[in-house]
């Protein structure tokens, strides 16, 4: 689940006092120094914490594996969220969806047009050439993962399942662009350059985000933007990567009876894959597939 409303907030690097500054410490500091958005301490994760969220990862993987397993067409968006909800359960973790701003149910499914958001429910039956984003997030010992998965439904058209293969393109130039001590706005501007070669759009009112100790967190990582801009990325910091691909135009509306469906502005496909990642020394780790 993503925020619309996207926070840009200068945060400052603090070193207590007394403290001998570290390699990283220094580093840092160039960046604020010449105006640049550096993250908090409090956004570089401890080496308990990425345990704990790295566990997370592994029960998040199982519930969109146990997904994939059964998925199928004939199938209610309801059924997979109960598939969810047991799995989750039954590996000693919490949904992190349930209940979050009253949100209802334990997953998003979002079929179509749907972009994300998707309330699960009974009348709605998968056929055959549909697609679907399934996104979980979940809660082990008070630490997050976030991940969704597309699935497409037996066969579908061409275009749609060129749509499904350019948005796992995406997600994989994110990973490919996420170096320790690049912006946020190298990935964007990398995954929007590569949707747009292949004539889609991304979505701008939604984002990926910080995640590990709470849900969101910051940084807002937007999938599109110009080089050199949003906060640093430093070692140790987890956050999503989560490009939502339009087939038509980027523009997007909130359905108003459920006030959580987000659906393309023209009705056509949108298809989006997310992993949540950690920043080391020489790249990112993936922590959800």
């Amino acid at each position: 689940m993503k925020s619309f409303f996207k926070k840009k907030v200068q945060r400052n690097w603090h070193v207590k006092s007394g403290q001998p500054l570290t390699e990283m410490d220094k580093l840092i500091m160039r960046y604020q120094n010449k105006g640049h958005l550096v993250p908090s301490r409090e956004l570089i994760k401890t080496s308990e914490q990425i345990e704990g969220i790295r566990a997370a990862g592994v029960v998040n993987t199982g519930v969109l594996d146990a997904v994939a397993a059964e998925i199928k067409a004939g199938m209610s968006t309801l059924e997979i969220d109960n598939l969810v909800y047991q799995y989750t359960m039954d590996h000693h973790a919490t949904p992190a969806c349930l209940g979050y701003e009253g949100f209802p149910k334990s997953c998003c499914t979002s079929v179509n047009e749907v972009v994300c958001h998707g309330i699960p429910n009974e009348d709605e039956i998968l056929e055959e050439g549909d697609i679907i984003n399934v996104d979980c997030t979940t809660i082990l010992n008070g630490y997050f993962a976030d991940a969704s998965r597309m699935f497409v439904i037996g066969e579908t058209t061409p275009e749609k399942q060129k749509l499904v293969d350019v948005a796992w393109e995406c997600l994989k130039i994110g990973e490919e662009m996420a170096k320790p001590y690049c912006f946020v706005g190298d990935l964007g501007n990398a995954i929007a350059k590569h949707a747009h070669k292949n004539g889609f759009t991304i979505v701008r009112d939604l984002c990926g985000h910080g995640t590990g100790n709470a849900f969101h967190e910051e940084p807002d990582v937007e999938h599109y933007g110009r080089k050199g801009t949003g906060m640093l990325l430093v070692p140790g910091m987890v956050f999503t990567i989560e490009p939502m691909v339009n087939m038509g135009d980027w523009r997007v509306f909130v359905d108003e009876e459920d006030g959580w469906t987000v659906v393309s502005e023209d009705e056509l496909p949108s298809a989006q894959w997310e992993h949540t990642f950690l920043m080391t020394e020489t790249g990112v780790e993936v922590l959800t597939h």
